[in-house]
C-alpha cells in the first residue's frame, strides 16, 4: 500500500451507517403464468373426440378405438380393400411377416368386429406390396427377396424372382399395366399381368432383366438412388417415385425413360405420395440422419419394423407440396414423428404416424396441422377408409387393427403430456380465456402434480378442480410438473378452446450470499448517481416472459454497473464492507449489519433495513481489537409479509486497531558498498504490512517483502540495500514501519 497518504478533507461521518445512497432494486412478479400450448402439450394418444391445432387450440375430432379381434400375423405391412359392394361387409387384404402371409380381413359394421381368413403363403419372409385385381387374381410383391406373384384363388399363376431387394409398391395404368416399385436397386418395372400369367411360375433366382422382359415384365426407369418406395400417376400421365435413403422425388414420362428430378434431399425416405385437388401432389417424407434412421441398421426399409419393439425416434417428417405449376412447399413439419400414409378426410389431409401412434392431420385452407386421437401402439401403418368418415388402420407394436372413426363421439377427452411449470409452487387459478361453441359450464378440468420428472410414478391423484371466477381453481396442490385433464360433453360440435394459463406461485427461496468483502481501513466509498430510469422494456420482455424469470433485468444491471464505478478514496478511520447477495425468486431485499466485540455477546446494528449492499462507518469511538460481523437479509413488499423469508449470515470478522506496531530493532550499516538497513517489530492486534526508509538525500525505498520471505506474522523483519551511489551524502534515515491498517511508527537513525 502507498504510505503515507494524505486524506482528502472530507467530513468524518457519525459511528453509525452513513446511508449515502440507496439503490431501489425492483422484484419481478412474485406470480409466474405456464401457458398450455394444447397443439403441442398431448400426444395423439391421449385424446378422445378432440383435435388439437397447431395454434395450440382444442375443436372436435374423432374417436380412435384399438379393436380387439384375432391375430392377423406378427408384422403388418399394407392393407387394401378389395370389394365395394354395397351392403356386402367390408373386405380388406393384409400382407403380413415374418412369414410371408396374406391375410382376408372381413370387417363387421355392426359391433366393430372382424375376422381373418388366410388366403395365400408364400416362401419368402414379408409381403410388402399387394393389388387386388380386376377380375379376382392378387398380385403381391415380397421382400427381402423381390418376387413378383400372381394368385388366383389363393393359387400362384406366376412367379417371377426379380433382380431387387424388394418390392414395395404397385401402380395401376390405363392401359391395364402395372408399375412395379423396387429396391436395392432402384427401378420401375412395367408389368403385363396376362403375358405374367403365360409365363408361369419361375422357380429360382433372378435371371436379369431381359429375362424378365421376356416374361411380360420390362423395365420402364430406374433411379441412382437405392429403392423407389412410391408411384403416384398425375393426370397429364406422368409417374411420381419417391425415393430412399435420400429422398428424392422424381418424374417419369408417361412412356418411362429417364427421369427429371423435382426434389433433392438427404437421409431421407418418400414415405407416400397423394394426388392433390389443383393437379399436384403431396409427398410424405421422413428425415432421419444416422443413428436415427427410421430405416434400421441393415440396408432393408423393412427391418426397423422387423424388430417389433418401440423405439424413440429422433428424427422428423414433412409433408410437402408439389403444386401442379410452382414450387414445392411445405405445409406440414413435425419432430420426433414418422410419416406413414397420406389420405384424404373430405377436403383435409388424414396422416397415420408413429412412433407413438400418431394420427395427424392438415387443413389446406387454414394452413394449419391437427393432431388428432391415436393408438397405443407404435405405429399405424397403414389405413383404409370405411366411408366417408371412418377408416380402418393397420397398426404394429403391437400389431392389430384400430377404428377412427369422425362421425360420433362417445366421450371428449384430453390428457396433456407432463407440463414444467420451472420451479416448485403453489398453483392458482387455471384459465380457458377463450371458450367459443360450448358452455363454459360444462367443462371439466383435473389436476395432478409431481415434483419429480417421472412420467409414470410420483403423481398425485387425479382431482377435479372446483370452478372459480370463470376458471378453475387449483389450490392446495403443489408441485413442480403437472398434467391437465379436459372433459367435454359428447354432443359437443363447433366448438373452439384457446390455450390454457396457468397461474402459479413458485417456491420462496432463501437469499444466497454471494460476496462479502471487509476493505482494508482508511478508505470510503463515493457512490455515483443513479442514472435516470428510462421506462422502457423490450419486446423480449413482453414475448417471452418467462424466458426472464432467472435472468437480472437492465435496469437492474445497469445500476450494478453504476454502483461498481464509484469511486474510492482515502479516509481516516473510515471502515468500508461490501456484499453481494442474489435472490432466486428476484424478491426485494433490505440488509441489517451487525458487529459485536469477540468478548462480547451484545450486537450493534450498523445497518438497519438497509437497501444498500454496502455500509461504512467511523471507528473511532470503537475500542480496539476483533470484532465478529452478520449480515441479515430479509425479503421486502410485495411479498406478503407472511411468506417472507429472512436468512443471517456468520460474516468475515474485522480487526479495529489504532495502535501503531513497536519497533525492536532498528540498524544501518555499510557493507561492500552497499548501504544496509535494517528494522524488526512486532504488532499486538494485526499483521506488519511493510517498511518505509527515507534519506535525508532524498532517496527513499519501500518493502512489503519480510526477511523470511513470507509477509504473514505481527511480528516481522524488514531489510532494504542501498548502492552507495544512491546513499551519497545522506547523514540520517527516517525508518517508518506500519501495519496493514496503516498505523505506523518511526525511528531516526543517525548514518556514519
Amino acid at each position: 500500500m502507498p504510505f503515507p497518504a494524505q486524506p482528502l478533507p472530507l467530513p468524518l461521518t457519525s459511528f453509525l451507517c452513513l446511508a449515502l445512497s440507496a439503490l431501489p432494486l425492483s422484484a419481478d412478479p412474485l406470480t409466474k403464468s405456464t401457458e398450455v400450448d394444447f397443439g403441442h402439450e398431448v400426444a395423439s394418444r391421449n385424446l378422445k373426440g378432440l383435435a388439437t391445432r397447431s395454434d395450440g387450440r382444442i375443436l372436435p375430432g374423432p374417436v380412435f378405438t384399438d379393436l380387439p379381434g384375432p391375430k392377423i400375423g406378427d408384422i403388418l405391412w399394407t392393407l387394401r380393400r378389395t370389394g365395394t359392394d354395397q351392403g356386402a361387409p367390408a373386405c380388406f387384404l393384409v400382407g403380413t411377416g415374418p412369414d410371408g402371409r396374406v391375410q382376408e380381413i372381413t370387417f363387421h359394421e355392426q359391433d366393430a368386429s372382424y375376422t381373418v381368413r388366410e388366403i395365400a403363403k408364400v416362401a419368402e419372409a414379408q409381403v410388402t406390396a399387394l393389388l387386388p385385381l380386376a377380375n379376382g387374381d392378387l398380385l403381391l410383391g415380397t421382400s427381402p427377396t423381390a418376387v413378383l406373384y400372381l394368385l388366383h384363388d389363393g393359387k400362384p399363376l406366376a412367379r417371377l424372382p426379380l433382380a431387387a431387394d424388394s418390392v414395395f409398391d404397385f401402380l395401376p395404368q390405363p392401359d391395364g399395366s402395372i408399375l412395379a416399385a423396387t429396391g436395392n436397386p432402384g427401378k420401375v418395372y412395367r408389368l403385363d399381368p396376362v403375358a405374367l400369367a403365360k409365363a408361369g411360375v419361375t422357380e429360382g433366382k433372378a435371371a436379369g432383366d431381359k429375362a424378365a422382359a421376356g416374361k411380360g415384365v420390362t423395365l420402364f426407369g430406374e433411379i441412382r438412388d437405392r429403392n423407389v418406395r412410391r408411384l403416384l400417376r398425375l393426370p397429364d400421365g406422368r409417374i411420381v417415385a419417391g425415393s430412399a435413403p435420400k429422398g428424392n422425388v422424381y418424374a417419369f414420362p408417361a412412356p418411362g425413360g429417364a427421369p427429371v428430378l423435382l426434389q433433392e434431399n438427404r437421409d431421407a425416405e418418400v414415405v407416400d405420395l397423394l394426388a392433390a385437388e389443383d393437379g399436384g401432389f403431396y409427398a410424405g417424407l421422413v428425415f432421419a440422419p444416422g443413428e436415427n434412421s427410421r430405416l434400421g441398421k441393415i440396408k432393408s426399409p423393412l427391418e426397423d419394423r422387423e424388430e417389433n419393439r418401440p423405439a424413440v425416434f429422433g428424427g422428423r417428417s414433412t409433408v410437402v407440396h408439389f403444386p401442379a405449376a410452382g414450387y414445392p412447399e411445405t405445409v406440414v413439419s413435425k419432430t420426433g414423428t414418422a410419416l406413414y400414409r397420406l389420405a384424404y378426410h373430405r377436403h383435409w389431409l388424414l396422416l397415420a404416424a408413429g412412433e407413438g401412434g400418431d394420427a395427424l392431420g392438415y387443413d389446406p385452407v387454414t394452413r394449419r396441422s391437427l393432431v388428432y386421437a391415436g393408438s397405443a401402439s407404435a405405429q399405424l401403418n397403414d389405413l383404409a377408409p370405411l366411408g366417408p368418415d371412418r377408416y380402418l388402420l393397420l397398426r404394429n407394436n403391437a400389431s392389430g387393427l384400430a377404428l377412427l372413426d369422425f362421425s360420433t363421439a362417445s366421450a371428449r377427452e384430453l390428457e396433456t403430456k407432463r407440463i414444467d411449470l420451472g420451479s416448485p409452487g403453489e398453483l392458482g387459478l387455471i384459465r380457458l380465456p377463450r371458450v367459443h361453441g360450448v358452455d363454459p359450464a360444462t367443462l371439466r378440468l383435473e389436476a395432478r402434480t409431481n415434483f419429480g420428472s417421472d412420467d409414470l410414478e410420483g403423481w398425485t391423484p387425479w382431482t377435479e378442480l372446483p370452478r372459480s371466477d370463470e376458471s378453475f381453481s387449483a389450490a392446495g396442490l403443489h408441485g413442480r410438473y403437472l398434467k391437465l385433464r379436459l372433459t367435454l360433453p359428447a354432443a359437443s360440435t363447433g366448438f373452439l378452446i384457446d390455450k390454457a394459463v396457468v397461474y402459479h406461485l413458485p417456491q420462496n427461496h432463501r437469499p444466497v450470499l454471494n460476496d462479502f468483502r471487509v476493505f482494508p481501513p482508511n478508505l470510503a466509498l463515493i457512490p455515483n448517481p443513479e442514472r435516470p430510469a428510462t421506462g422502457l422494456s423490450t419486446l423480449s420482455q413482453l414475448l417471452f416472459p418467462a424466458a426472464e424469470v432467472h435472468k437480472e433485468e437492465p435496469g437492474a444491471e445497469k445500476r450494478k454497473n453504476v454502483f461498481l464505478s464509484s469511486q474510492i478514496v482515502p479516509q481516516p478511520g473510515n471502515q468500508l464492507v461490501y456484499w453481494s447477495v442474489s435472490d432466486q425468486d428476484g424478491d426485494t431485499l433490505a440488509y441489517t449489519f451487525s458487529i459485536r466485540p469477540e468478548n462480547s455477546d451484545t450486537w450493534t446494528d450498523l445497518a438497519v433495513e438497509t437497501r444498500d449492499t454496502f455500509v461504512q462507518f467511523d471507528t473511532g469511538a470503537l475500542p480496539e481489537g476483533l470484532y465478529f460481523s452478520r449480515l441479515t437479509a430479509r425479503e421486502q413488499s410485495p411479498r406478503p409479509e407472511k411468506q417472507r423469508l429472512s436468512v443471517s449470515f456468520e460474516t468475515d470478522s474485522l480487526t479495529i486497531d489504532r495502535t501503531p506496531p513497536v519497533i525492536t530493532l532498528a540498524t544501518a550499516e555499510r557493507r561492500e558498498g552497499k548501504l544496509i538497513l535494517t528494522v524488526e517489530g512486532h504488532d499486538a492486534l494485526s499483521l506488519l504490512g511493510g517498511a518505509v526508509f527515507n534519506l535525508n538525500n532524498g532517496v527513499q525505498e519501500e518493502t512489503e517483502h519480510p526477511a523470511d520471505g513470507v509477509l504473514d506474522s505481527r511480528t516481522e523483519r524488514f531489510v532494504v540495500e542501498i548502492p552507495a551511489a544512491r546513499a551519497a551524502g545522506a547523514t540520517a534515515v527516517e525508518i517508518l514501519l506500519y501495519d496493514q491498517p496503516g498505523n505506523s511508527s518511526s525511528r531516526r537513525l543517525p548514518l556514519e
